[in-house]
């Protein structure tokens, strides 16, 4: 149960620990300018809203340099290095948070899920303790107490904790998830199966608890359980590799070699350096004498792992089938060497030496080979052929975990570490959002104007705009704009770059102060270094200059939105992540029951942005983004016709719009049009947006 942090670091649980209001002054952002802590602090925090943690840490070091007395910025600077899995740098920010507040609650839980993740079991026991102190029913702290508890083999005090959590949230899929781990590592299967039967019956959308489950069957041989359970972890996540891995081990049991051969072919087509997959695969060819294709994936074995004797031993096997002896014998003396007590390594290589002539080596290697096999006090074999032997256990069912590096086990196939993997899966995709298991369903995020885009994890349309392209072409930028709603965070020196693109065209506005491409430059530059103040200061100006410039229209609106959505978290601390934060609950109970508010809710602070985009639709009637970031502002006031409306027009303008189909398919899931909704749910998901798939199976 390893590097589990159940810590509150998602952008719904930022909201909730760390995102102030505060009042903003203009200031230049130049290291020769007097810092202005509270408007510095208000960009840091607005970064790591939005997940540029990179930036965020550039933001906080200039407020440590000017109020070191500060206990803040070292808690977000923590925050922002633990997000890159910087734990140790984590650890030491919370605790001069601590030493300069040591009431700062969160800190503890930071400096706690930091601590657990460098394995200080104790000392992460005792942050928890600590925030528990302030805060006795907290879920996350209660998960991670138990948690650390069971890693110090504490197991009835890690029982406590998870009664007095479970007691007090019955309902907590997450806490019966890690509970039932508690239970397996005390070899307690009849408890840790009702605890995973128990979060099945509560969240049936929840792929880890069918995939805990069906690893749970394979270990007690109930392989048609297994099977069943893996298929339906599978179709709920169909992108996590050990599902199929697991899957492919039961497939194997149950004599079915060409599903299990799928299964691996399966994860290595989704990722080619899988070790598992590949080592499993090649002992399944082994199995079907495909001893060429077999060596090629215990190649790739160990050029990932150049230690894994294991797989040197089973390569040194099947060289030996195919005739390469010089290639047996080197693999083999890799494997005596890491494991001087393996007898029947001895024995492989007498028979390989008598082979090719070396009389005197065989017999030495025969020797050594019943010296070590009688100091293991095991019967001496004779066998003539160990090869053959060691190729007919081929025929055991039992299987290893992959941190089992038992040389005698070389030809199990390896279990994907379930505690681990599973744990460490959920905890990746729920660094501080494990509270909302039951996922909020989220519409595809606004379009920005950007220069970095991070790649899907599958193919989605790009979408052609006539307007951006000709700007590239006419503003003279130093990168290639583009639009995008999957924005990359920038890395250091992109960062230290942008900065010093805003000093540059600083310089050439002073000597050409009425050029409308100058002061959009800079305003991108701005706005990718999350300055929207001044990125909108600029924009304005641009407008100014060029009343009809519709780039500069749409990148004001956009800001302008950010803005609104960082202050509307501050006002609602329940808000979720950014659009409709609708739970996947609420959707079912109106599914198919139109239920339209009476009276738009529609706030006023949204009319200059929603002005801005009908400048644009005048400007432009075919700009498809208009249309579509317009409609996601309709959703979150709620007026889902009329976003309904405008998405409709985005998808007329660009029939393949895949963001476009999934947020009018939620937004009719949610005036109760179900069907329809469904319907452009399969359209997204048939145009790249996977988790459309998990919003039908549960609507269905």
């Amino acid at each position: 149960m390893r590097k589990n942090p159940y810590i509150r670091t998602t952008k719904d649980s930022k909201m909730k620990q760390f995102i102030l209001a505060v009042c903003i002054m203009l200031i230049s952002l130049s290291s020769s300018a007097q810092v202005n802590t509270d408007r510095v602090m208000m960009i840091g925090k607005n970064a790591l809203y939005f997940e540029d943690y990179v930036l965020a840490i550039q933001y906080f070091n200039q407020v440590i340099t000017a109020k070191p007395y500060l206990a803040d910025p070292y808690y977000f600077r923590g925050m922002a290095k633990f997000m890159l899995d910087d734990f140790k740098g984590a650890e030491e920010d919370a605790s001069e948070c601590l030493l300069r507040n040591p009431y700062y609650t969160a800190a503890y839980q930071l400096r706690g899920a930091a601590r657990q993740n460098q394995d200080k079991y104790e000392l992460a026991a005792t942050d928890y303790q600590r925030s528990l102190e302030f805060f006795p029913e907290d879920r996350i702290t209660l998960v991670n107490m138990g948690i650390v508890n069971v890693e110090l083999e504490q197991y009835e005090v890690a029982s406590k904790f998870f009664d007095v959590l479970l007691r007090r949230f019955p309902d907590y899929t997450p806490g019966y998830l890690t509970r039932s781990q508690m239970y397996l590592e005390m070899k307690d299967t009849t408890n840790a199966m009702g605890d995973l039967n128990k979060a099945i019956e509560m969240d049936p959308y929840t792929a880890q608890s069918f995939a805990a489950r069906g690893v749970l069957y394979l270990q007690q041989k109930a392989y048609n359980n297994a099977l069943a359970d893996l298929d339906e972890a599978i179709r709920l996540d169909p992108y996590f590799e050990g599902n199929y891995i697991n899957r492919g081990l039961v497939k194997y049991h149950l004599n079915d070699l060409r599903g299990a051969m799928a299964d691996y072919d399966r994860v290595i087509e989704m990722d080619e350096n899988n070790l598992i997959a590949r080592f499993n695969r090649g002992l399944l060819r082994a199995q079907v004498a495909d001893n060429n294709r077999a060596i090629r994936d215990f190649d790739k074995v160990i050029e990932l792992e150049p230690d894994n004797t294991i797989a040197y031993l089973n390569r040194g096997m099947l060289h030996n089938e195919t005739g390469n002896r010089e290639a047996a014998l080197a693999d083999l003396n890799v494997v005596i060497e890491a494991h001087p007590d393996f007898f029947s390594g001895y024995y492989m290589r007498s028979q390989l030496k008598r082979e090719m002539n070396d009389l005197r080596g065989a017999e030495d290697d025969y020797m050594l080979a019943r010296a070590e096999e009688a100091k293991a006090r095991k019967v001496a074999t004779a066998n003539p052929e160990p090869f053959k032997q060691a190729r007919g256990k081929d025929e055991t069912r039992d299987t290893r975990g992959q941190a089992d590096q038992d040389i005698e086990k070389f030809n199990m196939l390896v279990v994907a570490d379930s505690e681990h993997e599973q744990k460490t899966r959920y905890q990746r995709q729920s660094r501080g959002k494990v509270q909302n298991i039951n996922t909020p369903v989220d519409p595809e995020p606004m379009f920005v104007l950007t220069y970095y885009e991070r790649a899907y994890e599958v193919s989605r349309p790009v979408y052609y705009s006539e307007i951006i392209n000709k700007a590239n072409g006419d503003l003279n930028l130093a990168w290639v704009l583009k639009a995008t709603n999957n924005e990359a965070a920038l890395n250091e020196l992109q960062i230290q770059t942008h900065f010093r693109s805003i000093d540059n065209y600083s310089m050439r506005i002073e000597s050409d102060p009425v050029n409308p491409s100058l002061f959009f430059g800079r305003a991108m530059d701005f706005m990718l270094v999350q300055d929207y103040e001044n990125a909108l200061k600029d924009l304005a100006e641009v407008i100014s200059l060029k009343p009809d410039m519709l780039l500069a229209h749409f990148a004001r609106a956009t800001v302008r939105s950010k803005q609104m959505e960082y202050e509307r978290l501050q006002n609602d601390p329940r808000a979720m992540t950014p659009g409709t934060g609708m739970n996947l609950n609420e959707l079912s109970n109106i599914a198919g029951k139109p239920r339209l508010p009476e009276i738009s809710t529609r706030s006023i602070d949204y009319e200059e942005i929603l002005k801005e985009y009908e400048k644009i639709i005048r400007i432009n009637p075919d700009f498809i983004y208009a249309y579509y970031n317009r409609a996601e502002i309709f959703s979150l006031e709620k007026d889902y016709r009329a976003a309904i409306a405008d998405y409709s027009k985005a998808i007329e303008l660009e029939p393949q719009f895949a963001e476009a189909y999934f947020n009018r398919g939620i937004s009719r899931l949610a005036i109760g049009e179900t069907a329809q909704g469904l319907d452009d749910l399969r359209k997204a998901g048939e145009l790249g947006i996977v988790q459309s798939y998990s919003i039908i199976k549960r609507m269905q």
